[in-house]
């Protein structure tokens, strides 16, 4: 069971480059409750993620019953995060996990500049975020 809490996906070409930011929404991408992966294929960037009290957009993958999972939080600096299936791997190696990676800026975003940060010399930049374990 995968939660991701964001609003919006960015739709990719054909090469997995960003074109447009699109509300989840009704569509297979809205994963803002908790659902199944079946067959979902995801190599997705998400945006416009909710954040708790804290400042943090929580990602959890859970075993189906709900019994025990991880969550792969994402604090300050992370304003995006990329989901991977692995379909594009080798038959051996597909779906045999997912991979859940925070982000500063979209995929591109040296071109793009989209939530890109520039730093000059001296200067710093945080980014906070972890994985938890969890058992009911």
């Amino acid at each position: 069971m995968l939660t991701v809490p964001a609003r919006t996906w960015l739709r990719t070409d054909e090469r997995g480059l960003p074109v447009a930011a699109e509300p989840v929404a009704g569509t297979e991408y809205d994963l803002r409750t908790p659902r199944a992966v079946g067959a979902l294929r995801l190599d997705t960037p998400f945006g416009d993620l909710d954040r708790d009290a804290d400042g943090r957009a929580v990602v959890r993958l859970a075993h189906p019953s709900g019994a025990f999972g991880t969550d792969v939080w994402l604090g300050e600096g992370a304003q995006y995060v990329q989901l991977y299936t692995g379909d594009t791997l080798p038959p051996r190696e597909r779906r045999r996990a997912v991979a859940i990676e925070p982000m500063t800026c979209p995929p591109d975003g040296f071109r793009s500049g989209t939530g890109l940060v520039s730093l000059g010399s001296g200067e710093q930049y945080t980014v906070r975020w972890g994985i938890t374990p969890w058992q009911e």
